[in-house]
């Protein structure tokens, strides 16, 4: 484990200003060896630049002229107000209709990777250690701002999924609240293991120790999820689930494990491992499976479930697999 080192809002702006220069200009001999000197200057800018080598990577299907303005907007935005970032950021979700396909949005979001302190790519899974003694893990394609100074210690979760068991911050003379920001409101820590995943559409907790109090964004009153419980947060407020058919951290061992779970459901969660699509036909969607799915290979889970169920794969390419009745 190591502990999450963030990377100065400045120190960012000037890394986006580099990728500019360098990936859509023509540099010249003394602009490249400025870039060198800035680069071997502080370890924050190899981290920083780093984070930009993976986003330039995730542009290589991108239209060039629509890439530099996803950047020059990202430079722009990243020193403004919150409400302006997050404004930017929903325009930048048209990035998603230049691939012509649902998952292009989640294969084509990259730039939170750049705002937040540690991130994760598809199919990667990461532990570390906060300065507070937190733990935190990062499922498969999540990506986490950390603000562990002031009078609170914070997580931004700008898109994902993550397990925390909160540390005794000792080295606070109080110890601070834990909470977990989301664009549907936070989750605090009442000193507690638990975990967040974030969806189009809502924030859903589980709880695996302790208790969490859910804090809508709108000011509403908590609603606290005890041991054992899950909640949501969504633009209605907060509220306690049952839970689901997938146990919330199983991904923490590498696997998908539930009991009773529909088929298409199972799919759905598979597809977040791997790039690309499943696509699941109606006629199979609501087949019942059970047990334990590791997601390291998510061929082979394809491949067991086309030998215990009535359903065949295709392969149209690499990147698309359809399940379908036999």
């Amino acid at each position: 484990m190591s502990e999450a080192a963030a990377i100065p809002s400045a120190v960012v702006d000037e890394a986006i200003a580099w990728s500019v220069k360098l990936n859509f200009g023509s540099p010249d001999p003394d602009t490249c060896a400025a870039f060198e000197r800035w680069r071997r200057a502080a370890p924050a800018h190899e981290r920083a630049w780093a984070r930009m080598q993976t986003l330039n990577a995730d542009f290589t299907a991108v239209p060039q002229a629509l890439a530099l303005d996803t950047l020059t907007a990202m430079g722009t935005a990243h020193g403004a107000r919150r409400q302006q970032r997050r404004a930017m950021l929903k325009g930048m979700l048209l990035l998603g209709g230049v691939a012509g396909t649902g998952w292009a949005v989640r294969e084509h979001t990259p730039w939170q990777r750049v705002l937040a302190d540690v991130s994760t790519g598809v199919g990667g899974r990461d532990r570390l250690t906060l300065a507070d003694g937190t733990l935190l893990a990062l499922n498969t394609d999540s990506a986490v701002g950390v603000r562990m100074e002031g009078d609170e210690r914070v997580l931004v979760l700008y898109r994902g999924e993550i397990s925390i068991r909160t540390g005794a911050d000792a080295a606070s003379p109080v110890k601070r609240p834990f909470l977990v920001r989301t664009p549907y409101g936070a989750v605090q820590a009442l000193g507690t293991r638990f975990v967040v995943r974030l969806d189009d559409d809502c924030a859903r907790i589980s709880v695996q120790e302790h208790a969490v109090a859910l804090r809508p964004a709108d000011g509403a009153a908590p609603v606290i999820a005890e041991a054992g419980q899950a909640g949501r947060l969504d633009r209605l407020g907060a509220r306690l689930m049952s839970q689901p058919a997938m146990a919330a951290d199983a991904w923490l061992e590498g696997a998908i494990e539930g009991k009773d779970m529909r088929l298409a459901d199972l799919l759905a969660e598979l597809a977040r491992y791997r790039r690309g699509r499943i696509s699941c036909a109606p006629k199979v969607a609501n087949l019942r499976v059970s047990g334990t799915y590791h997601v390291n290979d998510t061929d082979r889970a394809l491949e067991f479930l086309a030998q215990t169920l009535p359903i065949r794969l295709r392969y149209f390419t690499r990147y698309w697999v359809a399940v379908g009745p036999v």
